[in-house]
């Protein structure tokens, strides 16, 4: 299906947000989703190629567990990093939180969202993730004093609601903004759905209707197509990708150069993405020590897709005792092609 006409704006396109005295601009219509165990540092480093300003995010962090001096570097390497990373908090805690967002601000994260969204059943069971929308007082609450604990912006990663049965997406989303939220993330499918079912665009719409805080829309967004035909029908002012950049790490620059009228980057072939996973491997490795190989099994499932040979090298590399084995198979793989 051809592309929808790419939006044309002069000047080119950015969002202020004010913060409570620290205000940040968005330059980039696109963000990339938190992805708990996978947009550590190095992949951010990845999409970074791509996207030089768009807003990447940390692994969602549980603020109760950097309370007790858990997941610090999560927050701690964002120093070192370039373009802006944002830290996405959970806890049903409002101090815990509050202190969390501190850390990260003082750590130099761009802004602090709460994730109100994950749908994981031991997050949403203790309060936290998508459980905060069965008790709406209580994430106001949270947003309330971690917005008077931060001087940058404090955004919410959110759903539609519970369950299809009783969810209100506008009065729930009306009351995040009322409590502080300066942007709003919603995804377009209930706690219920999980990642299951097609995304409710309509419904983002007609939240972005009901607010005036910007709105960013979530849900089904894999190809810079899927993002015009997003924006088109929900008028939000800009889309966040999430699993469709598992093993894509170019999608999100791909979106921005659409959504800005520039040539579309293209998808990189088979020995460029073989070069990607080496590349991922061994930097997974230097930074992991051993340990960098099983985190990267995922990611080479993922970008060792598409050309011939690949099934049986995704076997292979998934049985790989040691780092040295595995980069072994891909330089192999890629003399083949």
């Amino acid at each position: 299906m051809p592309l929808l006409p790419a939006p044309t704006e002069s000047p080119p396109w950015a969002l202020e947000l004010a913060g409570n005295g620290s205000p940040r601009r968005l330059r980039c219509r696109v963000l990339q989703s938190p992805l708990a165990g996978v947009s550590d540092r190095i992949f951010r480093g990845m999409v970074r190629r791509w996207a030089p300003d768009a807003l990447l995010f940390t692994e969602m962090v549980n603020a109760t567990s950097l309370e007790l001096g858990h997941g610090r570097q999560k927050v701690e390497e964002l120093a070192a990093e370039a373009g802006p990373i944002g830290v996405q908090l959970f806890d049903h805690r409002p101090a815990a939180m509050a202190e969390a967002a501190r850390r990260a601000e003082a750590a130099g994260a761009f802004l602090i969202d709460i994730n109100m969204g994950c749908p994981v059943r031991k997050i949403a069971r203790k309060g936290g993730g998508s459980g905060l929308i069965r008790d709406p007082e209580l994430a106001a609450r949270i947003v309330e004093t971690v917005a008077a604990a931060v001087r940058i912006p404090v955004t919410v990663k959110t759903r539609l609601g519970w369950c299809s049965s009783d969810a209100d997406p506008v009065s729930w989303c009306r009351q995040l903004e009322s409590a502080g939220a300066q942007l709003l993330t919603l995804h377009g499918r209930t706690r219920e759905q999980g990642f299951k079912g097609q995304a409710d665009w309509a419904a983002i719409a007609a939240v972005k209707q009901a607010l005036t805080i910007p709105v960013i829309a979530n849900g089904d967004i894999n190809s810079p197509a899927d993002a015009l035909r997003c924006l088109e029908l929900t008028g939000a002012v800009g889309v966040m990708v999430g699993r469709g950049t598992m093993g894509a790490p170019w999608l999100v620059g791909q979106i921005d150069a659409v959504l800005s009228g520039r040539p579309i980057p293209p998808t990189p072939g088979p020995t460029e993405k073989l070069a990607l996973a080496a590349w991922q491997l061994q930097a997974l490795v230097a930074a992991k020590g051993n340990h960098g190989l099983l985190i990267a099994r995922k990611h080479l499932s993922w970008t060792c897709t598409g050309f011939a040979g690949a099934p049986q090298l995704r076997h292979a590399l998934m049985r790989a005792p040691t780092p040295a084995e595995a980069l072994a198979l891909l330089e192999k793989a890629q003399q083949q092609l």
